[in-house]
């Protein structure tokens, strides 16, 4: 006969938990936890609590609001349209202006447009407000392919050679060039304005 490989039941009587060995092991494992934790460095604690307390660092200005603007536009009393807009930093101080194509709303042909720079107005509600007119409508231009690259301002100028040319169809084209210098926006056309 072969023994048996299970163990005699009185040689396991030790094995039998008991509710004070679970209270004593309860008791063990809580200390060695709160020993640990008293034991963590302060570096650790204090790094969290800095960087929860620290303030989120700022994004990227807001530009202004186009829509906010009130325009030196000569509409008549006709409501004006904003076509065109971009936003960039145009004299290198970190925040970014909006430069906006506005022109009265007109039932036909091409009405001539104005070309605002924007900066926030003074206050936190306050209205962006117009600080430079690049194209005045008085030129009788309508301005096209508006864009900010490098910190200058870029469009096209379309205008009439002869008052005998119809509005819907203006002959004459230009490219254009805007960049703050000596605390004013400088005009260049031509070449230079598409070399730039």
């Amino acid at each position: 006969m072969q023994p048996s490989a299970a163990p005699d039941p009185v040689d396991l009587a030790h094995t039998h938990a008991r509710p004070l060995h679970w209270l004593a092991t309860a008791t063990a494992t809580a200390a060695v936890v709160a020993l640990a934790g008293a034991l963590t460095p302060r570096t650790a604690e204090a790094g969290s609590a800095t960087a929860a307390s620290a303030p989120a660092a700022p994004g990227p200005a807001a530009a202004p609001d186009a829509g906010t603007a009130d325009y030196p536009i000569p509409c008549g009393g006709a409501p004006h349209r904003i076509a065109q807009r971009a936003t960039g930093d145009l004299d290198g101080d970190g925040k970014p202006e909006t430069i906006a194509v506005v022109h009265c709303e007109a039932g036909s042909g091409t009405p001539p447009a104005g070309l605002y720079v924007l900066t926030h107005g003074r206050g936190d509600t306050a209205s962006a407000r117009v600080v430079a007119t690049l194209v005045d409508p008085r030129e009788q231009r309508s301005v096209t392919g508006l864009a900010i690259r490098d910190g200058a301002v870029r469009a096209t100028l379309l205008g009439y050679s002869s008052p005998d040319v119809p509005s819907c169809c203006p002959d004459e084209k230009e490219q254009v060039t805007w960049e703050w210098t000596g605390g004013a926006f400088v005009r260049s056309t031509g070449a230079a304005a598409r070399g730039a």
